[in-house]
């Protein structure tokens, strides 16, 4: 059986056996253990000399109306697959106990995760973009039934926001397809990427623009953002580890996989309008950041505004600018996973994240407190974290680019310091200074929740260390 193929089935076959009465917790943490093992076992076999897309794939879905699942995988497929195992792992790890409906709601965790590793691999364009619905649904349920504060008014703008996001993404793949010629039409994403090269097919600019706003209303480009903070906020932990993370990558994901190729002289003609709008992301929705007084409110908030830096990366238009970015969507994806896994484990001790109410949670959760404190560094960009070394490439393909990004690269430096503003100002106001009475005796973090959090942030940090590893697999995905 394809690998790639086991790695969709297993997380299916684990809520299928939730369904039929199999233990949940145990059933949905076998097959993401599993999927860890063998997306860590790909990662390490795929051959970065030969380069190119591995372990491919045909599943007749359709041979009559031409509807096949191809699945293959390049050094960034493999990249963002092992995010997401991670990420799946470490929300199902942390998942605390459920109340009502506890085989629904493992199901719809396995269902994200399923959904993800499928659009990640699927080198059809139909398929990438199903596998992506599919993922997608599970989330408003999970918000809507199992959220906190005001979740139903959360679930439905994100249900809103997503869903007319992603029918103006499907408007432009539907208008790529039929723009063309008939003889050479394909959804295959080699294909495509070799009529782009042969310079047989170029697409209309006006599609681009239309697959920036689908794509980029799933990221939460400005201004499509508003729904991304409200639904972090009110999601449990585990659903907002696996949107913030990993399904929020795939907008990302599928402009490095269509726009990049197909679109290189439309990406320079709108160059400055991406501008624009990522420097919304940095400076708007930073100084928005910097104005909240919950934590969960400023993580979201906060990987709403870590957007722009990608996005940088990639307006960049150079192998520097895009191999940083596509680092920081592996670094980001732990990072922010791993801020809201500890949101929800000081949720689950308090009872509340607001900082008037918190403060000097050290003393009483130290291995939490050095915990959030590695997360918060790594989300700020502190050397030694690969998040560092994805800004770091993203600043230097920016001032390759020319004259034009001095300004947004001076922005985006002064945005490292508003990240460090708020991030440390939440780490003071929760861990730090004297602790109220009503907090000495809480516990610390248990050591289930405790090696959860390590297990993404001890990635983080090998990458950090030694970044080429990462940067060796993910630059097979540029044309060479």
């Amino acid at each position: 059986m394809s690998p790639l193929l086991l790695l969709i089935l297993l997380p299916l076959i684990a809520s299928l056996l939730i369904m039929v009465g199999a233990n949940p917790r145990r059933t949905a943490l076998g097959a993401a253990i599993l999927n860890l093992i063998l997306s860590v076992v790909l990662f390490a076999r795929y051959n970065q000399h030969a380069g190119g897309w591995q372990f491919v794939s045909d599943f007749k879905i359709l041979p009559k109306l031409g509807i096949n699942l191809t699945l293959g995988a390049d050094g960034l497929t493999l990249a963002m697959v092992l995010l997401s195992t991670l990420v799946t792992l470490s929300a199902l790890w942390i998942a605390p106990r459920i109340e009502k409906r506890e085989g629904l709601y493992y199901v719809c965790l396995l269902f994200i995760s399923a959904g993800v590793i499928g659009a990640f691999a699927s080198l059809d364009i139909l398929f990438l973009y199903s596998f992506h619905e599919l993922a997608l649904i599970p989330t408003f349920l999970l918000i809507g039934i199992w959220g906190s504060g005001d979740r139903q008014a959360a679930a439905w703008k994100a249900t809103i926001y997503l869903g007319l996001g992603s029918f103006v993404l499907l408007i432009g793949l539907i208008a790529l397809y039929l723009s063309m010629p008939a003889e050479i039409r394909t959804l295959d994403l080699r294909q495509l990427d070799q009529l782009a090269a042969s310079g047989i097919f170029r697409p209309s600019a006006w599609i681009y623009l239309v697959l920036l706003v689908g794509f980029g209303s799933l990221v939460s480009l400005f201004p499509f953002h508003s729904w991304a903070p409200p639904a972090y906020a009110c999601a449990p932990a585990p659903a907002a580890m696996l949107h913030a993370g990993v399904l929020k990558k795939f907008g990302l994901y599928g402009l490095i996989r269509i726009a990049l190729p197909l679109f290189p002289e439309a990406m320079h003609e709108f160059n400055g309008l991406l501008l624009l709008l990522l420097i919304g992301n940095i400076l708007y929705i930073g100084y928005v950041t910097v104005a909240q007084k919950r934590l969960d409110w400023t993580v979201g908030y906060s990987s709403v505004m870590h957007m722009g830096y990608i996005f940088l990366g990639l307006a960049s238009l150079n192998i520097i600018g895009i191999n940083g970015a596509m680092i920081l969507m592996f670094a980001h994806g732990l990072s922010v996973a791993a801020a809201f896994a500890l949101c929800g484990e000081i949720r689950r001790r308090t009872g509340t994240l607001d900082y008037s109410e918190l403060g000097g949670l050290a003393k009483a959760t130290p291995v939490l407190g050095l915990l959030f404190g590695f997360a918060a560094m790594a989300s700020v960009g502190l050397p030694g974290f690969a998040n560092f070394a994805g800004e770091v490439l993203v600043f230097f393909g920016a001032t390759a680019y020319g004259p034009a990004m001095v300004i947004p690269v001076i922005i985006g430096v002064w945005g490292v310091v508003i990240s460090a503003i708020y991030m440390l100002r939440a780490y003071r106001n929760i861990f730090w200074g004297p602790i109220t009475t009503r907090w000495e005796a809480i516990t610390d973090i248990t050591p289930s929740a405790r090696w959860s959090v390590i297990l993404l942030l001890f990635p983080l940090m090998i990458v950090g260390f030694y970044p080429q590893m990462l940067i060796k697999m993910v630059e097979t995905a540029l044309p060479r």
